[in-house]
């Protein structure tokens, strides 16, 4: 009996989609791990033996996003506690989260966070003085924003 289009996945494919999703699942935990390395999408793919295309199509449709779109959002994450510590400049902090160009580092970081690096490291400074707020709930409110992009800060 022939199955029609709605019929449920074999019992083969559903094994095959599962071990795709363990296999994406190790790539963003590299990601997750491995952040401040010269990572790129071929380099991952390579990783897990497939090809770059189909990492980031499959990244995509699993996690909503590509997995360089992802590895930066890990970056700019770890770059805003490295920026709201104060103790580093901008471009330290750029190459220590891995990024080889201030000026990607810095473009991304905008984009992401909605505002230069170096704006959101004295807003932050400014802040946290002038609330007294624990580091942990500075972190959690000024976490980028995934999936989206952050309107820009509006000048005085």
């Amino acid at each position: 009996m022939a199955r029609g289009a709605d019929s449920p996945p074999s019992f083969e494919k559903q094994q095959q989609r599962l071990k795709d999703l363990r296999l994406l699942r190790r790539v963003r935990d590299r990601i997750d791990r491995d952040y401040a390395q010269p990572l790129d999408v071929e380099a991952l793919a390579r990783g897990v033996n497939v090809s770059a295309g189909h990492l980031s199509r499959e990244f995509r449709a699993a996690f909503g996003e590509s997995p360089y779109s992802y590895l930066m959002t890990r970056r700019i994450e770890r770059a805003m506690a490295l920026l709201r510590r104060g103790d580093l400049s901008v471009t330290d902090v750029c190459f220590e989260v891995g990024c080889s160009s201030l000026g990607t580092f810095s473009t991304r970081f905008s984009e992401l966070v909605g505002m230069s690096p170096s704006a959101y490291r004295k807003l932050t400074a400014e802040q946290a003085q002038a609330e007294g707020l624990p580091g942990c709930v500075v972190k959690q409110v000024t976490r980028p924003i995934r999936n989206r992009e952050a309107t820009p800060a509006r000048g005085k």
